[in-house]
């Protein structure tokens, strides 16, 4: 069930690259228990907003708040310290580190000694089998896997994705998918089972279309429609993503 407030509110942003102006007056907001999936075609902003979100790029003007705290100053550790996961565009996994060393990266903030919640590799089984495999050495659907279970380690509240079916077999996609809607509705049991609440960036239509609760399409940094997630075919959805 959904939360009353949302857990992250975004209020205004506005975010420019040199004189260029990437995000105008964009607003979101997403609740636990719920996928909000924002799509649009590339060079429209949407990296650039989980980035922002993330605290990778400080933003120009606008508010982020997260649990009703203001956010929007704060660095990236400090965010991942107050329950947000971040999985990048490209992964971005550390290839010389095993899996076991890349998912205890994920565990940097907490206290020393905390291990690697076993509910990991319930969800994602075969990196139990590569615990001791480098992770450049895994394929790319592992290593999306891997690069999720490591976000996760710590327990978020909230959970950022940046297109994780690009370049991924159709299976593992689908594995995927089943974890999300999994992740929304019914959290960890190692965190109390607490759903979390999840911003996806998606390019990939027909796998937005089945996770989203909430959808929101970007054109030119700006929101240009938003809704619900079943209303997606009846707002002609997939036809602002081809224009």
């Amino acid at each position: 069930m959904a939360a009353e407030e949302p857990l992250l509110q975004v209020e205004g942003l506005h975010q420019y690259y040199g004189g260029s102006h990437i995000l105008r007056e964009l607003s979101l907001s997403a609740r636990s228990g719920e996928i909000t999936v924002v799509l649009g075609r590339n060079g429209v902003g949407k990296t650039t907003l989980l980035k922002s979100l993330m605290g990778v790029v400080p933003v120009r003007s606008g508010r982020v708040r997260l649990g009703g705290t203001d956010i929007t100053r704060l660095p990236p550790y400090e965010r991942v310290r107050r329950g947000i996961g971040y999985v990048p565009q490209g992964r971005e996994i550390f290839g010389r580190l095993t899996v076991e060393e890349n998912l205890r990266m994920g565990l940097a903030y907490c206290k020393a000694g905390t291990p690697i919640p076993a509910e990991l590799f319930e969800l994602f089984p075969v990196l139990r089998q590569m615990l001791h495999r480098r992770g450049g050495d895994l394929s790319g659907g592992q290593q999306q896997q891997l690069a999720l279970a490591r976000a996760l380690a710590a327990g978020p509240r909230l959970l950022i994705l940046d297109e994780p079916t690009e370049g991924i077999q159709p299976s593992i996609i689908k594995d995927i998918g089943r974890v999300l809607k999994s992740l929304a509705t019914q959290g960890m049991k190692a965190h109390a089972g607490r759903p979390l609440a999840i911003v996806l960036v998606e390019q990939y239509y027909d796998f937005a279309e089945e996770l989203a609760d909430q959808y929101l399409v970007m054109e030119r940094g700006e929101v240009v429609l938003r809704g619900a997630g079943r209303d997606m075919a009846r707002d002609r959805v997939r036809d602002r993503m081809a224009i």
